[in-house]
């Protein structure tokens, strides 16, 4: 399995300590190939207090190599901390149509060019830093509609982990018309893997997460 533009992205497990909001938690990630693609795999569970409030949050994004990148075949959420609906979506390429559901209520999309889940957004920007860099603009799935997602470097900085001190590239994403901000503060030593991942609201930290651990498979 290969990707076009050269390098691939590297199968790993790796594990994050969460904060959203005053609350706290584990994010367990892993990305596993298979025969014409990836499957990645992110679960957040919380601890201390916030365990005591109960829900989880797991979601799974299936997508194949591309010869511009990765492209999503499937993407099922389910997210009980936020009370957010579950969501199936399934995405054809042969007929350029995502469908599935949210919740209650059935979605059909038509796809103009490669689309993005919430997941496999991070994969293309880690595969796109690997090889040509990343572009100024994809585009998100979002529940009614397909939206463009703007991208930019924020700049290089060194980040001390519990999992090691890396040097850290930081490309942050938000879609047009919303208020949430994502940063994904990259390592080149682990394939551009984040090694800090945070969302601002309205210029608001309510989610962060920092490596602790990362194993290759």
């Amino acid at each position: 399995m290969s990707v076009a533009a050269g390098a691939e992205l590297t199968p790993h497990r790796a594990e994050y300590k969460v904060k959203i909001n005053i609350l706290s938690g584990q994010l367990n990630t892993e990305l596993s190939a298979t025969e014409t693609g990836y499957v990645a795999t992110h679960v957040i569970k919380p601890k201390g207090i916030a365990k005591l409030r109960g829900g989880h949050m797991r979601v799974r994004s299936e997508f194949a190599t591309a010869p511009d990148g990765v492209r999503p075949v499937n993407f099922h959420e389910v997210d009980t901390i936020r009370g957010d609906p579950e969501t199936r979506i399934e995405f054809d390429w042969t007929t350029n149509q995502a469908s599935g559901t949210v919740g209650s209520d059935e979605v059909l999309l038509q796809l103009d060019g490669i689309a993005h889940d919430n997941v496999s957004i991070q994969y293309e920007l880690m595969h796109d830093l690997l090889n040509s860099g990343p572009s100024d603009t994809y585009v998100l799935f979002d529940v009614d509609k397909m939206r463009i997602a703007n991208v930019r470097n924020v700049g290089a900085r060194e980040i001390k982990t519990k999992a090691g001190t890396y040097e850290v590239v930081g490309i942050q994403h938000q879609k047009e018309g919303s208020s949430r901000v994502t940063t994904l503060w990259c390592a080149a030593a682990l394939d551009y893997l984040p090694v800090v991942i945070e969302q601002h609201r309205k210029g608001k930290l309510n989610f962060r997460a920092t490596l602790t651990r990362y194993n290759p498979i």
